[in-house]
This record gives structure tokens, C-alpha cells and sequence, in this order.
């Protein structure tokens, strides 16, 4: 299989897949197709710009919208790669164990991030858990039920 383009056709078809996935939801969000007027047109696209997503299939060279007015990200390619996912773990599992925000500057530094990470920065991401910590915290179980063991060893 290594000796035919059975590789690269799967990889280009993917790419074109994903690239008309991004193509069809930037047409939802503008309210209009490129090159078409309508009524409900929310603004005007303007150049792209590339996007490199690695996946199994290879890397695929997607061309997101740029938009003239506002901004637009494909819901279907993640805000951050995988260093910044990396980092932004990194961040909260120091949180987790009460690191100080100067202390978690220093152990990005430590990682091989030459810039650091601001006090500020770090205080956004442990919000973003505290919020995803919350919501945890406060879910609803009463439509569940849980098996209990109790064990009294007096």
C-alpha cells in the first residue's frame, strides 16, 4: 500500500471533506454562498487564511474564512493545538495543587515556552475550571441511582 498513492487519495479526500464542511458553515454564519447576494448576508468574506490539522489520514491544508466584519472559527477544528492543550493542562493540574500563579510562570518557562505565561492568563484558565469545576459540582443526580456498600467496623 506504501508503494501507491492509496495514501494520498485518502488524505486529499479528507482534506477536501473538511475543507467543504468549513465552506458550508462559514456560508451559514455569513447568511450567504460567495459571490451571492441575499438579504440575510451578515457581512463579506475577505481572503483566507491557512490552517495546517494533522491527522491520521496526514496533514491536511485547510483555508479558513476570513471575514471583513467580525471573526469566524469552524466548530468542526479546535481553538487551540495540541502544545496549547499541553500548556493549558499543565496550568490547571498546578492549580489543582495550589501552585501560585508565579510559580506557574516558572514552570512554563521550565517547559520550553521561552515567553512564560502571564499571572493574568493563568487566573483566566483556573476561572475557565472553576466554571467547569462548578458545573460538575452541581449537576443533577436525583434522576440516578447508585448502588451503596455500607460497612460499619465498630
Amino acid at each position: 500500500m506504501k508503494l501507491t498513492d492509496v495514501p494520498d487519495r485518502i488524505r486529499t479526500a479528507t482534506e477536501t471533506l473538511y475543507q467543504q464542511l468549513i465552506e458550508a458553515e462559514a456560508t451559514a454564519f455569513i447568511g450567504a454562498a460567495p459571490f451571492e447576494g441575499s438579504e440575510a448576508r451578515t457581512t463579506q468574506r475577505n481572503g483566507s487564511r491557512a490552517r495546517t490539522l494533522t491527522t491520521t489520514a496526514g496533514d491536511l491544508n485547510l483555508k479558513i474564512p476570513k471575514l471583513r466584519a467580525g471573526s469566524f472559527f469552524p466548530a468542526l477544528l479546535e481553538r487551540r493545538r495540541r502544545v496549547d492543550q499541553a500548556l493549558y493542562a499543565v496550568v490547571m493540574e498546578a492549580y489543582l495543587h495550589g501552585v501560585s500563579t508565579r510559580k506557574v510562570d516558572d514552570l512554563v518557562k521550565a517547559l520550553g515556552a521561552d515567553t512564560g505565561i502571564s499571572k493574568s492568563e493563568v487566573s483566566r484558565i483556573c476561572e475557565d475550571l472553576d466554571h467547569e469545576v462548578g458545573a460538575f459540582r452541581d449537576r443533577d443526580l436525583s434522576a440516578l441511582e447508585y448502588p451503596y456498600v455500607f460497612l460499619d467496623a465498630t
